[in-house]
This record gives C-alpha cells, sequence and structure tokens, in this order.
C-alpha cells in the first residue's frame, strides 16, 4: 500500500513514521520544499505522479493558545487552504480513501462533556483558538460531503483530544500545554527557581493522548477503513485538570517550588473531554499511561530534540 503522509515533520507524523508498522508500507512523506500544499496545481501534480492508495492529512499550522491568539488570520488561512487543495485534489485524482486529522478545537466552548461528534457547529467556538477550530471544522464538512456525493470515496475525519509526545514543539512561544509545562518546569529545577507561572486557575480541565497511541490507531483504522465511521473521536476516555498535570510533571522532574496562577491570562475551554463510544465500538483503545508518556516526551526534551 502506497500512502502519502503530509506533515511528516510534525509531531503526529513523526510517531507515524516511527511506528513498528511503518515499515510494511511504502510511506511517502514529502517535505515542504516536495510538496507545497498552498499550491493547489502543485498538489495535483504531486498526486497524479504518486497515485497513492491512501492519504493521511496530518500537515497543519500548530501552536498554543498564546500562538492561535497572536496569528489568527494565519492560522485560519494556513489549514483552510492546506486542507481544501489536499482534499480537492485527492477527489480529482481519484484517490479512493483519505484520513483527515482534526481536532478537539472542533467543539462548541460550552458543549456538553464528553463532547460528542454529531456536536460539532452545535455552538460558539472557543475564541483563542478560533481560527484554527474553523479551518479544521470546514475540511471535515468538506470530506463529508464529498462521501455523500459519492460513497466510493471513504474520506473520514479523527478528531483526536490533546496530544503530547516525542517530537513535540518545547518552544514556549509556539508549544501545546504539556511539553511548555515540561520546559518550564524543567528551566525552573536547573535554575533553582522557587516558583512556576501557571495561565489562569488551573482548574481547567483537559484529555491528553500520547502521540505514539495516536499513531497506533491510524494504522488500526488502516486495516479497517471501510469500518470507520464518517468522524469519530480518538481519546482516552479520562481527564485532569491543570494543575494536576503541573503537579505530575513536577512529580517527576524532582520540582519542590510553588506554583504562582496568573488570572489575567486565558486558559481555555473549562473542560475538553471527547466522547470515545465510537472508538469503543471501532474496538482500540490507548495503551500509554500518563507517567510513562510523560517520562518518554520528558527523554526526547534532554536527549536536546525539542524545538
Amino acid at each position: 500500500m502506497r500512502i502519502l503522509l503530509t506533515g511528516g515533520s510534525g509531531m503526529v507524523g513523526r510517531n507515524i513514521q516511527e511506528h513498528a508498522r511503518a515499515q510494511a508500507v511504502e510511506l511517502v512523506a514529502p517535505r515542504r520544499s516536495e510538496l507545497d500544499l498552498s499550491d493547489a496545481a502543485a498538489v495535483d501534480a504531486y498526486l497524479g505522479s504518486l497515485k497513492p492508495d491512501l492519504i493521511i492529512h496530518a500537515a497543519g499550522t500548530v501552536g498554543g493558545i498564546g500562538a492561535n491568539m497572536a496569528a489568527p488570520v494565519q492560522f485560519l488561512t494556513d489549514n483552510l487552504t492546506m486542507g481544501i487543495n489536499l482534499i480537492m485534489g485527492a477527489r480529482r485524482a481519484g484517490v479512493r480513501r483519505l484520513l483527515n486529522i482534526g481536532s478537539s478545537c472542533m467543539y462548541p466552548r460550552a458543549g456538553e462533556n464528553p463532547l460528542r461528534e454529531e456536536t460539532v457547529l452545535t455552538g460558539a467556538l472557543e475564541p483563542t483558538n478560533e481560527g484554527y477550530a474553523l479551518a479544521k471544522i470546514a475540511c471535515a464538512k468538506l470530506c463529508t460531503y464529498i462521501a455523500e456525493e459519492d460513497p466510493g470515496f471513504l474520506y473520514r475525519t479523527i478528531i483526536p483530544c490533546n496530544l503530547y509526545g516525542r517530537h513535540d514543539k518545547f518552544d514556549p512561544l509556539k508549544a501545546h500545554m504539556i511539553p511548555a509545562v515540561i520546559a518550564k518546569i524543567h528551566s525552573a529545577v536547573n535554575t533553582g527557581a522557587s516558583t512556576v507561572e501557571i495561565w489562569g486557575d488551573g482548574e481547567a480541565r483537559r484529555e491528553f493522548m500520547y502521540a505514539g497511541d495516536l499513531a497506533d490507531f491510524i494504522f488500526a483504522a488502516i486495516d479497517r477503513f471501510e469500518d470507520l465511521p464518517q468522524d469519530m473521536n480518538v481519546g482516552i476516555g479520562v481527564d485532569r485538570s491543570i494543575n494536576d498535570y503541573y503537579r505530575e510533571i513536577a512529580r517527576i522532574l524532582g520540582y519542590r517550588g510553588e506554583f504562582v496562577h496568573d488570572l489575567s491570562k486565558p486558559s481555555g475551554m473549562r473542560r475538553k473531554l471527547v466522547d470515545i463510544s465510537r472508538l469503543k465500538a471501532f474496538g482500540w483503545q490507548a495503551r500509554t499511561g500518563l507517567e510513562q508518556g510523560l517520562r518518554a516526551t520528558l527523554a526526547f526534551y534532554e536527549d536536546g530534540r525539542g524545538q
């Protein structure tokens, strides 16, 4: 099977490539210099030449709350343009299978938890990452419309919960929460700092899954692509408070200082736990516990490979 993987240099893409089953398929992961997803003509030409059996769309402009708030235009236009060019290009090229990777940011800000797939577009989005969410929703809906117009096109969307793991970004200006916390507390330990700042009151709740587990799910999905529902959450079904994550990372790193809450900073949605009923029916579950995943992520960071 020839699989085109976009976003091969990102966290999800790299975890897919280092999965044990990656060697059993022909996995093509072009760099941006080889395939510019913002150029529709270039996408069409590439797909016409490669003729993949399946596309996994993992490319995107991503970042934490700070990055999203600082550049909403970029987060909307980059992700929308790349997604539409690839999905429509795949349709024109006759590629019958496409796995689009969405985001739990697609859910309404005040949505009832656990968040069910059918509640997308039933309420206002979280303002701090609205642009990114709108792009992800549009791409997911495009996949749905294509599949409805012609059921021969199996264009499916998975909606992962928050992710962390090897190959994550640890730059505070770009990082998601867990790598940012690892970098902050690691620095505090090394410098002997007595306090570490937490944005907001720390009571917001988040569900985090190890990125290696998402890669594992994707290979399971490849085996049973016809069984995938149109949209499906992929998560662990358990959430914790932001404070809990800080405490657990502090414990692993041996940080004994205090935490200071900056209540002037945003903390995003108060809760974001995805419903995994469809995932359970599909027959897959994550295997990596929080401590195991955090230690693997920390080892990657301490090896100097974190960006």
